[in-house]
């Protein structure tokens, strides 16, 4: 059994004492078409599994979703309100699987909207590629597992980056022609940086001390090693 496999069944294991049955390998998917918002808000709630997100998408947002206990079928709700537009993707509550479990989410957003990330995770694996995206803000809370975030490319303003709590490790993929302001504090093991100086308990792009864009990154509590890299 693989890394996500191995958490998957040692938390769902623990966490309850009824298991759901696994059943064959389901597939859906979601997609929603442009509209006139300006802001697209994601929210995702996932307690254990594999979450990938891309830029590239023709639509507003679409999702594709593979999982193989029924009772984790992914709940969807999308609302427009004028000006901003909200998506959330979200794990049912209930009883585990115990074997083979398959659980996984691929969003992609369109690159046209000002957009905002929020993710509420328990165990597995995340793959972020966010960097295409004009990027407000986003925040990542995770549980146990591994966070690849991916933010390289050519932001034109400045953004927040807070990733928060767990245990395992984030590598945070930085753009290297903007200003960058890090910081990480309680619980962290080890920090690794790559194209990034310490300065008076920050980390800094030394090449864009100047720059109008900023991106900010707050690095809290319980992640056992992080890297920061700007290349």
């Amino acid at each position: 059994m693989n890394y996500l496999g191995g958490t998957l069944a040692a938390l769902l294991l623990l966490s309850s004492c009824h298991q759901a049955p696994i059943g064959p390998t389901q597939h859906e998917s979601v997609h929603f078409d442009l509209d006139g918002s300006e802001i697209l808000r994601l929210d995702l709630k996932m307690g254990a599994g594999e979450l990938h997100i891309d830029s590239g998408s023709k639509y507003l947002a679409e999702a594709d979703f593979t999982y193989n206990i029924s009772a984790w079928k992914p709940r969807v709700n999308y609302h427009s309100t004028g000006a901003r537009s909200d998506l959330e993707i979200s794990q049912p509550e209930g009883p585990g699987g115990f074997g083979e479990t398959e659980y996984r989410w691929d969003v992609r957003l369109n690159e046209s909207k000002l957009t905002e990330v929020v993710a509420k995770l328990g165990a597995g694996e995340v793959q972020m590629n966010l960097g295409g995206l004009p990027l407000r803000n986003v925040e990542v809370n995770m549980g146990a597992g591994e966070l690849k975030l991916d933010l390289r490319g050519n932001p034109k303003q400045s953004y927040d980056v807070r990733v928060n709590g767990g245990v395992g490790s984030a590598t945070i993929y930085l753009p290297k022609n903007v200003g960058i302001s890090a910081t990480a504090a309680g619980g962290i093991g080890s920090i690794d940086t790559s194209g990034l100086e310490e300065r008076n308990g920050r980390w800094v792009n030394p090449r864009e001390l100047n720059s109008p864009v900023t991106v900010r990154v707050d690095v809290k509590g319980g992640v056992g090693e992080i890297k920061l890299i700007a290349e």
